[in-house]
């Protein structure tokens, strides 16, 4: 029997395994330790995984993603607020194709981030929650595109309510166009930018 390797099952493996790890996040007893198994797990990915977007000379190959230490005060769980009006973008993912990231709702994150943001609804993979943000530290000590915190279309969820949403901005990671040019993403848009340096998730350096 001849097998072959399969880029959709490799892709495929890699969104399951994004899940389970945001799965054991949630579960975790609390969120330090959490954040302890979500920092190995992605490292695992970015390191090893065949769908990583890592490039097999980048330096992060020898020594790893670099995050900021856990940080409790921005840790949050916040009502999602009715946005004061309906927007939408439409983003470029790459060739013929986009996505449409509809507002559904704004957060308004305390001190000492001190910031409001839009939560989109992504249409494309049958929708998700995504929340983008692009913070002071972009340009400097991290992408300038801004980082993820939520893409719940492909298993990066910290919990929900019906009504709220949990905060944790420890947990914001560079987008896969960071590491290659290959990947096209949707950045934060100007609804997502605070003016407030978030010196935690992942870093450059």
């Amino acid at each position: 029997m001849v097998t072959f390797r399969s880029a959709d099952l490799e892709l495929a493996d890699w969104r399951r395994r994004v899940s389970e790890l945001y799965a054991s996040v949630r579960a975790a007893p609390d969120p330090l330790r959490g954040h302890a198994l979500w920092r190995t797990g992605r490292n695992d990915l970015l390191l090893n995984h065949p769908q990583s977007p890592l490039r097999p000379e980048d330096p992060l190959r020898r020594t790893g993603v670099q995050y900021w230490p856990y940080d409790p005060a921005l840790r949050f769980e916040l009502p999602l607020l009715l946005a004061p009006e309906t927007s939408q973008h439409v983003v470029e993912t790459g060739g013929d194709e986009s996505t449409t990231l509809r507002a559904i709702g704004r957060l308004e994150i305390p001190e000492p981030a001190n910031g409001i943001l839009t939560v989109w609804w992504l249409q494309q993979y049958g929708g998700g929650l995504f929340l983008p943000l692009r913070d002071a530290t972009a340009g400097s000590t991290t992408y300038g595109g801004g980082r993820y915190l939520l893409d719940s279309a492909k298993g990066a969820d910290l919990g929900c309510t019906l009504a709220t949403l949990v905060i944790d901005l420890n947990f914001l990671y560079h987008p896969s166009c960071r590491y290659s040019s290959h990947w096209q993403c949707p950045l934060a848009p100007a609804e997502n930018t605070v003016a407030f340096p978030v010196e935690a998730g992942e870093r450059l350096s």
